[in-house]
């Protein structure tokens, strides 16, 4: 009996060496809708984004094209077609102050995203309401501030 106590206390040659530490991979982890939305909104932004540069380097081009031609812009034109280049040129100007603002705004939308504060209100910290969002995605305020903002 002694023999026998001996032989299993000891391991034998024929025994399996111990098996090595499975290592388990992850599975990988579904994006929740939270996460697919905002991948959504940004590519949304970054596209409007792309958009409104080409707007406006294609302004700005067509601005300088038109000076560029204009060698000595006001030689031997009236009062009526100076003030109708300058009415023109100021429009252009207007125009491209427009899309510019538009794409600050858009970057600003991007940036906000970025720090986790897209959605929410400058003014009042609530969530803007998600229609708000879908209908101008650079909005910073709710409904209620914009209105309160607008009547300053």
């Amino acid at each position: 009996m002694e023999a026998d106590a001996t032989a299993l206390a000891q391991p034998t040659a024929l025994s399996a060496p111990p098996s090595p530490v499975e290592v388990v991979k992850p599975e990988p982890v579904a994006q929740t809708s939270v996460e697919v939305q905002t991948a959504n909104v940004r590519a949304a932004l970054e596209e409007r984004l792309a958009e409104l540069r080409l707007e406006y380097s294609s302004l700005i081009a067509d601005m300088t094209t038109e000076e560029r031609g204009l060698l000595v812009p006001d030689a031997g034109d009236d009062v009526v077609d100076i003030g109708t280049k300058a009415f023109n040129r100021e429009q252009e100007i207007s125009l491209a102050n427009a899309v510019r603002e538009r794409i600050d705004q858009v970057e600003r939308a991007l940036e906000r995203l970025a720090q986790g504060g897209y959605g929410w209100c400058e003014g009042c910290a609530e969530p803007i309401p998600p229609a708000r969002l879908a209908v101008y995605p650079s909005a910073t305020l709710c409904v209620t501030c914009k209105q309160v903002a607008e009547r300053r």
